[in-house]
C-alpha cells in the first residue's frame, strides 16, 4: 500500500455509460501524477453474448493524455447492472483491483445460484486486496479512505478521497433516491444506517453517484452532489426521514422492480474481478442462467 500524503483536492472526470446509466471515474492527484479508476464498465451485448472495451477504451484513451499512473482499480461492489472492465483495464494500464473485504459474502452467496465451477474460490483471492472498514491508504497526493456501506448488498463500500465520496449504488442524485436492496444479503435496515454514516461527513462533501436514472423533469444525466443537497433533498432518505419510515418505503419499491436486465452475466463476472470464467473443454467460455432461481 502506499503511504498517505499531504492531501490536495482530487481532479475527478465522469465516463457516462447510457447502456446501463453507470458512470465509471478516473480520479488523480495531477496530470503525470498518480490516479484511480472506479466502477469501470465492460461493454455487453446481451442478444449476442458479446463483450466489447469501447467504454473502457475512452478511459484508457484520457489516462494516456494525462500521462497519471494508475494505482488502483476500485469497485465499489459486486455489480449487478453491468460487467467489469477491471481485468482488462489492469491488462492495458496497470493497477492493483480492490473491493470491499465482504466480497467473500457475495461469492459464497452466488457461487451455489450459479453453479459455479468447483475451483471457485470464495474467499475474495480474484481481487489483488480487499479493504477493511475504515482502511486508509494514499493515491499519490491523495488521502483515501474506505467506509464500509451495506445495505444494497452486505458488501458494498464507499470511498472517500479527499473531498470526494463515491457512494457506489447507495445512494443516487437526490431527485432518484436510494439504491433497491432486495438482492441476496441486502437489507433497508442496514442500508439506513449506511446513510446514516455518510451523513456524518462535512456538507460540503461531493458525492459522486454510480448511476442515474434521470427523472422526466430533468432528462440529462447527472452524478455530483453534495452531501448537504442530499441531507435536504434526497426523495427516499434524507434527515428527515425516520429508520422506519424508509424501511417500509424501501422495501414496498422494492417489491415492484424487476430483476437487472444483466444481473445474471453481471454477477457471474463481477464476483471474479472482471475476469472471464475458465474455458470449458471444448475450449469456450460459458455463463450459467439458472432457471426460476432469481
Amino acid at each position: 500500500m502506499m503511504p498517505i500524503h499531504d492531501s490536495v483536492k482530487p481532479q475527478v472526470e465522469a465516463f457516462f455509460d447510457l447502456a446501463t446509466f453507470t458512470i465509471s471515474y478516473l480520479v488523480y492527484d495531477e496530470a503525470g501524477g498518480h490516479a484511480a479508476i472506479i466502477d469501470p464498465v465492460l461493454d455487453y451485448d446481451p442478444k449476442a453474448a458479446r463483450t466489447s472495451t469501447d467504454s473502457a477504451e475512452k478511459i484508457v484513451a484520457r489516462v494516456r493524455e494525462l500521462g497519471v499512473q494508475i494505482d488502483w482499480i476500485l469497485e465499489t461492489h459486486a455489480h449487478a447492472d453491468h460487467l467489469s472492465a477491471a481485468a482488462w483495464l489492469k491488462d492495458t494500464v496497470g493497477g492493483q483491483i480492490g473491493i470491499g473485504h465482504g466480497i467473500d459474502r457475495v461469492q459464497k452467496i452466488f457461487k451455489p445460484i450459479f453453479g459455479m465451477e468447483e475451483a471457485f474460490q470464495t474467499d475474495g483471492r480474484q481481487f489483488d486486496h480487499l479493504f477493511a472498514d475504515n482502511e486508509e491508504w494514499g493515491i499519490g497526493r491523495l488521502s483515501s479512505k474506505v467506509l464500509a456501506v451495506p445495505g444494497h448488498t452486505p458488501a458494498d463500500v464507499a470511498y472517500l478521497i479527499g473531498d470526494a465520496l463515491f457512494l457506489g449504488d447507495t445512494l443516487f442524485m437526490p431527485d432518484v433516491g436510494t439504491a433497491r436492496c432486495d438482492f441476496p444479503g441486502g437489507s433497508a435496515a442496514n442500508l439506513y444506517d449506511s446513510v446514516q454514516r455518510l451523513y456524518q461527513l462535512p456538507d460540503e462533501t461531493r458525492a459522486f453517484a454510480c448511476h442515474d436514472y434521470p427523472p422526466p423533469e430533468r432528462p440529462a444525466a447527472v452524478w455530483e452532489a453534495t452531501l448537504g443537497e442530499h441531507k435536504q433533498h434526497n426523495i427516499h432518505l434524507n434527515s428527515r426521514v425516520t429508520k422506519a419510515e424508509f424501511i417500509k418505503m424501501r422495501e414496498a419499491r422494492d417489491a415492484t422492480l424487476t430483476m437487472p436486465v444483466l444481473i445474471m452475466p453481471s454477477i457471474q463476472i463481477n464476483v471474479r474481478a472482471g475476469h472471464l470464467p475458465p474455458a470449458e473443454a471444448d475450449g469456450r467460455q460459458y455463463l450459467k442462467l439458472p432457471l426460476n432461481t432469481l
